[in-house]
C-alpha cells in the first residue's frame, strides 16, 4: 500500500526520486523519506505528513546520484518520522526502502539484538535492515546479503536496498508487493507503481513473485531467491502505454471530481471494439476461452475487496439475470481462508482496478493452485493479476489517482454489462434483446455526459445534508448493489457513519435506528419493484426519517420523499451505471462541505498489497 521508489545513473537522484513519489501520492499515505548515497556516505531524511513536509527538510542541491524513497501507510508503528522509511541498521550501513509486512520480524528482532543491534523504530522493515546488515559480513557482497536475508524472512515485501560499500548499486525484490524496473539512458529506475516511472522511462521489466534484481546505471541483472535456481534471468523489456494527461488534474480541484467527470470517455474506451452489431452480442480479444469451453461452466463466482467485490455482487447480478446462470460474488479477503471447494465447472472472476490487490492476487493462485480457471477484470495493463490470471478483460480506465474508486467502477459495470451480453447470446438470449442491450450500452456515454454536465443541484444537495452524523443507503437487487457503493463512498471521503441495506430488511432491525436525524438515500430503478421500494419510503417517513430518492421513477408528486434525484432510464443492464453519479457527487460534495481530504482521505490507500 505504500509507494517505493529508486534511482541510479548520472543524474541529480533526489529530484527524480521526488517527482516518482509526488506520483505515488494518490496510493494514499502518512509519512514519506528519502535516502540519498553518494560515495560512501548515505544521509536519510524522513518526515510523517505529506511530501510537503519532507521537502522542508531537504537540502536545496544534494550531489547523489543514486537514492531510495518511500510514501507509507502505516501498518507497524505510530506514522511518526521515526517509523518514517527509509530505514537504516544502527551502523548506517545499509537503508532500505519496504513495502508489505514482515511476519517473523519479532522473533527476528530478538535474535539480531543479541548480535548487537539496536532499533530506533517500532517497524518490522527496520529488523529487515538489520538482518541484510548482519548477511552482508558473510556475503561479501549486497546482492549476496539480500538473498541471505530474504530466505530467513517469512511475509511479503516490494524492496529496495543500498549499502554504504556500494555506492552506484540498488538492489530491488518481491514477494507479493509489486515492484517494476525502469530501464533508461545510462539509469536505471525501479518503482512499485509504472506511474512513477513514466516520466523518464517507457521501458519496463516487472519482477515476479521470488525475485531479486541488481541495479547500476548500465546494467541490471534478474535472479532468482531459490537457490535451485541460479543464474540471471533473460528478460527484453516492454514499452508502457501510459497517457501522463490522464494522470493530472487539468482544471479541476481534485482528482476525485476529474475522473467523475472523465467516466463518458472511459466508458466508450470500456466499449470500444467490443460491440459486434452483426450477431448482436459482445466481442472480447483476451478471454482465452473458446464459446465450448465458456458454455461447460454451470456457475460463475466474482471476488473482489472494497468497491471491486461490490462492482463484482452487481455484476453477478447482471450475469445471473441475462444469462440465467447461476452467479455469485465473494469477498477474495475471505475466500482463501475458508478451503474453499473449487469446481471444475466454475468460472472465476477476479476484479481489481490496480491489479495489485494482494488478497485477491491470492484468491486467484488458489483457485489455479486447485486446478481452477479464473480471469482478471482490471484495469492496469501488466499488472501482478493480469499476469498472473493471463486472461481477462482489461477496464480501459485510464490512471485512476484519487483513492476512492470512480470511473474504473462505473467501467467494471460496463464490462460485466459486456460480459452478460457475451455470455447470454451464447446461450438463449433472442438477436433482439441482444440488439436492445447494444443500443443501451452505446447510449451510455452519452446519457451520463448529460448528468455529469449539470452538479450544481447535487451539490446543493450534499451540502443541505452534509452534516449529519449518520445516513442509511438502501435499494433492491441491483440497487442494493448501488447502495453499498453510495454508503462506502459516503463514509470513505466525507467520514459520515454510513449503513447500506437491502430495501426489505429495514424492518428487520434497522428501523430501530431511523429517526429525524438519519436520512436515508433510496436507489429506485424504474422497474416492477417500483411500489416495494414506495413501501420502503413510507415505513422511514412514518419514524420521521428524512427520505432522498435517486430514481428513475417521477416521484415529484410523492408526498413522503424530501428530495429527489433524477435519473435517466436505461436497460436493466446499463441502470446501475446510471445511477451510479448522483451517488459520487453527494459523497464528493459533502466532503468538500465538511472540509475533508477528498481525494487522500485518512487511513485509506489505493492500493492495497497487505493483509
Amino acid at each position: 500500500m505504500c509507494g517505493i521508489v529508486g534511482y541510479v545513473g548520472s543524474k541529480n537522484a533526489m529530484p527524480v526520486l521526488l517527482e516518482g513519489l509526488s506520483r505515488l501520492e494518490y496510493r494514499g499515505y502518512d509519512s514519506a523519506g528519502l535516502a540519498l548515497q553518494r560515495k560512501e556516505k548515505i544521509e536519510v531524511f524522513k518526515k510523517a505528513g505529506r511530501l510537503d513536509a519532507l521537502r522542508t527538510l531537504l537540502p536545496k542541491r544534494n550531489a547523489a546520484t543514486t537514492g531510495i524513497g518511500h510514501t507509507r501507510w502505516a501498518t507497524h508503528g505510530a506514522p511518526t518520522d521515526l517509523n518514517a522509511h527509509p530505514h537504516t541498521d544502527s551502523s548506517g550501513c545499509v537503508s532500505i526502502a519496504h513495502n508489505g509486512i514482515i511476519e517473523n520480524a519479532g522473533e527476528l528482532r530478538e535474535y539480531l539484538t543479541t548480535r548487537g543491534h539496536s532499533f530506533a523504530s517500532d517497524t518490522d522493515s527496520e529488523v529487515l535492515a538489520a538482518l541484510i546488515a548482519e548477511e552482508y559480513g558473510n556475503a561479501g557482497s549486497l546482492l549476496a546479503a539480500v538473498k541471505a536475508s530474504l530466505r530467513r524472512v517469512a511475509g511479503t515485501y516490494g524492496l529496495l536496498a543500498m549499502h554504504r560499500d556500494e555506492p552506484a548499486n540498488i538492489i530491488t525484490a518481491r514477494n507479493g508487493s509489486p515492484v517494476v524496473v525502469g530501464v533508461g539512458d545510462n539509469e536505471m529506475l525501479v518503482a512499485s507503481d509504472v506511474a512513477a516511472l513514466v516520466p523518464f522511462t517507457r521501458q519496463v521489466l516487472y519482477l515476479e513473485d521470488g525475485e531479486i534484481a541488481s541495479l547500476s546505471a548500465k546494467h541490471h541483472e534478474i535472479h532468482s531467491l531459490e537457490a535451485s535456481r541460479p543464474g540471471v534471468s533473460q528478460r527484453t523489456p516492454s514499452v508502457v502505454d501510459f497517457d501522463v494527461t490522464l494522470a493530472s488534474k487539468g482544471h479541476h480541484d481534485h482528482f476525485t471530481l476529474k475522473e467523475i467527470s472523465e467516466q463518458p470517455e472511459a466508458l466508450e474506451r470500456v466499449l470500444r471494439g467490443r460491440i459486434d452489431t452483426r450477431f448482436k452480442t459482445a466481442h472480447f480479444g483476451g478471454l482465452n476461452l473458446e464459446p465450448k469451453e465458456l458454455l461447460s461452466f454451470k456457475r460463475i463466482k466474482i471476488l473482489g475487496c472494497g468497491s471491486a467485490f461490490i462492482a463484482g455482487s452487481i455484476g453477478a447480478a447482471m450475469i445471473e439475470r441475462t444469462t440465467r446462470l447461476p452467479a455469485d460474488a465473494e469477498s477474495a479477503a475471505e475466500f482463501r481462508y475458508r478451503n474453499p471447494i473449487i469446481e471444475h465447472d466454475t468460472l472465476y472472476m477476479a476484479v481489481s482496478q490496480s491489479g495489485e490487490t494482494f488478497d485477491t492476487l491470492t484468491a486467484v493462485q488458489e483457485i489455479q493452485r486447485k486446478g481452477g480457471t479464473v480471469l482478471g477484470v482490471v484495469n492496469v495493463v501488466g499488472s501482478s493479476i493480469a499476469r498472473q490470471c493471463g486472461a481477462g478483460i482489461y477496464l480501459h480506465a485510464g490512471p485512476e489517482v484519487a483513492v476512492v474508486s470512480t470511473k474504473t467502477f462505473a467501467c467494471t459495470l460496463c464490462a460485466f454489462a459486456l460480459f452478460a451480453l457475451y455470455m447470454g447470446r451464447m446461450r438463449d438470449m433472442s438477436p433482439a434483446e441482444g440488439e436492445a442491450i447494444i443500443n443501451a450500452l452505446t447510449q451510455l456515454p452519452e446519457q451520463m455526459r448529460a448528468q455529469i454536465a449539470s452538479p450544481d443541484p447535487l451539490r446543493r444537495l450534499a451540502q443541505k445534508y452534509a452534516h449529519y452524523q449518520r445516513a442509511y443507503f438502501v435499494g433492491r437487487c441491483e440497487g442494493f448493489g448501488l447502495a453499498r457503493e453510495g454508503a462506502l463512498k459516503l463514509k470513505e471521503i466525507s467520514y459520515i457513519h454510513a449503513e447500506a441495506y437491502p430495501a426489505s430488511e429495514l424492518k428487520h432491525g434497522p428501523l430501530a435506528l431511523i429517526d429525524e436525524q438519519t436520512p436515508t438515500f433510496v436507489i429506485i430503478p424504474q422497474d416492477d419493484l417500483l411500489t416495494k421500494n414506495l413501501s420502503t419510503i413510507a415505513e422511514i417517513k412514518t419514524r420521521q426519517g428524512p427520505v432522498v430518492a435517486v430514481s428513475q421513477a417521477d416521484m415529484s408528486d410523492k408526498p413522503d420523499v424530501d428530495d429527489c434525484i433524477a435519473v435517466p432510464k436505461g436497460h436493466p443492464l446499463t441502470d446501475p451505471i446510471l445511477l451510479l453519479p448522483p451517488l459520487q457527487f453527494l459523497a464528493y460534495y459533502a466532503a468538500l462541505e465538511r472540509e475533508c481530504d477528498v481525494d487522500q482521505p485518512r487511513n485509506l490507500a489505493k492500493s492495497v498489497t497487505v493483509e
